[in-house]
């Protein structure tokens, strides 16, 4: 089956989820510098979550450029990766407006986990629809800069217990590693 329809609603969900994040800061009462100061953590935990959803998208969309069509597996692994991606507005707002304690940072790490696995589930269901030759194999390849994006955030959850300062900067490693669009697609697809 085509693709256009899982492209279309994918973006749709995705935009729904940056809609979400934006809408849960709340304009503050105060007219001056000091109203602002309390919103810092949420928006920098905003910040952060734009740039990872972002990244899920742009990787998104060049991922489906290089495929042909779908299958019910793709469709499924495709809701799911969009299941994990629609807690991070949840996991932002708690993060942000406890300011980065333990609890709430171990659960963002695990809802970035749990995308991330989700988006290596969705990659090996289009492997396994489009054949170990095609495209988006050769693109993939031994996914080496996506078993090491799940050990950071795997070392982030841990250290998010006791140094919630220290999961944070791997959570940013991680979005720093993946900020410039996945090359491996573009160059497997002679663009």
């Amino acid at each position: 089956m085509g693709k256009g329809r899982i492209e279309a609603f994918s973006d749709g969900v995705i935009a729904i989820i940056i809609t979400i994040m934006v809408l849960e800061m709340k304009v503050p009462h105060g007219e001056d510098m000091n109203a602002l100061m309390p919103l810092i953590p949420v928006f920098l935990s905003y910040v952060l979550s734009f740039v990872f959803v972002g990244i899920y998208w742009n990787n998104h969309h060049h991922t489906f450029h290089a495929v042909k069509q779908v299958n019910g597996a793709v469709l499924w692994a495709n809701l799911h990766l969009l299941f994990w991606l629609s807690l991070i507005p949840f996991v932002t707002g708690w993060m942000g407006e406890n300011h980065f304690t333990a609890l709430p940072t171990a659960m963002y790490g695990v809802v970035l986990l749990m995308c991330a696995i989700a988006y290596t589930i969705l990659l090996r269901c289009l492997i396994g629809n489009h054949g170990k030759d095609s495209a988006i194999a050769r693109a993939i390849g031994g996914d080496l800069k996506g078993k090491f994006s799940l050990g950071i955030y795997v070392v982030g959850i841990a250290l998010s217990i006791f140094f919630p300062a220290a999961a944070l900067a791997c959570y940013v490693l991680v979005a720093l590693i993946w900020l410039v669009p996945d090359r491996r697609i573009v160059k497997a697809l002679g663009e």
